[in-house]
């Protein structure tokens, strides 16, 4: 595996897989991997000819009042698990690498971005545009992985895709989770041990809300109801929302007749923890967005 830092040595390395006619796969990340990047990594392994990772804690998407300072970091044991999977390059530039001067050009999306996360997040997607834009023009990747627990980016880049004509198949792929249900996330590691336990209730919380559409419920707010009480009577955090909307435009549905995200965000005392279920009309679970 090779590792590059720098964005011109990126851009090489692309253009000689271009010309090789190798199709790249790219998962871009923040670090401090777990299996859930992990898989989405043997996923572009065993569709692509090249697999390059990124790793870069970006700046740009997150608020003054958020952790960037926090973000858990692990350069070393990252490289190990990129190579264990069997990844190419591993791109991991710096921020003055990525941001050598003042950003003059800013990106903003108007759509998809006021509700879930970014009702309570301002600037996060416009952060997570422009990092993506640039990593997309410096990889040149046919095809850009990422998970669907963070589903909100993945509507989001899939409007950044079509609307500016890029040539990248996006490929979002389920949530990894841990056994007991919870959603694998950097930022787990942050809770103390009884929020941890605690945790797995947002995850059957969301489940009890597919139960109500298993057995035919379409009103949002019936299931956006029992989805708020049984995650609630288990937990000791606070709910930042619960919500049903139509997927991926993102948008508010009176009664449930398409493709539908139910998503819920918790805050912890030193953590935030995000989770969701893509599903379709009857309350299947939609495995792969593409």
């Amino acid at each position: 595996m090779k590792v590059i830092r720098s964005i011109e040595e990126m851009k090489q390395s692309s253009k000689f897989f271009q010309e090789e006619k190798k199709q790249i796969g790219f998962v871009p990340t923040m670090g401090f991997l777990h299996e859930g990047h992990l898989n989405l990594m043997r996923e572009a392994k065993k569709e692509n000819d090249v697999v390059v990772a990124s790793i870069f804690v970006n700046p740009l998407q997150f608020g003054p009042n958020e952790d960037y300072e926090k973000y858990p970091r692990d350069e070393q044991a990252d490289t190990r698990r990129a190579e264990k999977v069997g990844v190419d390059v591993l791109f991991i530039p710096s921020v003055d690498e990525m941001y050598p001067n003042p950003m003059l050009i800013q990106m903003g999306i108007k759509e998809r971005v006021d509700v879930l996360c970014g009702s309570s997040r301002p600037g996060h997607f416009d952060g997570v545009l422009t990092v993506l834009t640039k990593l997309f023009h410096v990889v040149r990747p046919d095809s850009a992985y990422f998970g669907l627990k963070d589903a909100q980016q993945v509507a989001v880049v899939d409007a950044l895709i079509r609307d500016l004509n890029f040539s990248v198949n996006i490929v979002g792929l389920p949530t990894v989770r841990e056994e007991d249900g919870l959603a694998k996330s950097s930022r787990n590691v942050n809770l103390s041990e009884q929020e941890r336990k605690e945790a797995i209730w947002i995850y059957k919380g969301l489940q009890a809300g597919r139960e109500l559409m298993l057995t035919g419920e379409t009103d949002p707010d019936q299931i956006i109801r029992e989805v708020t009480k049984s995650i609630e009577a288990h937990i000791s955090g606070e709910i930042d929302y619960v919500e049903l909307l139509s997927y991926p435009s993102l948008k508010p549905v009176t009664s449930i007749n398409q493709q539908v995200i139910l998503a819920t965000a918790v805050y912890y005392k030193q953590a935030r923890l995000i989770d969701n279920l893509l599903l379709d009309k009857n309350g299947d679970i939609i495995e792969r967005f593409n």
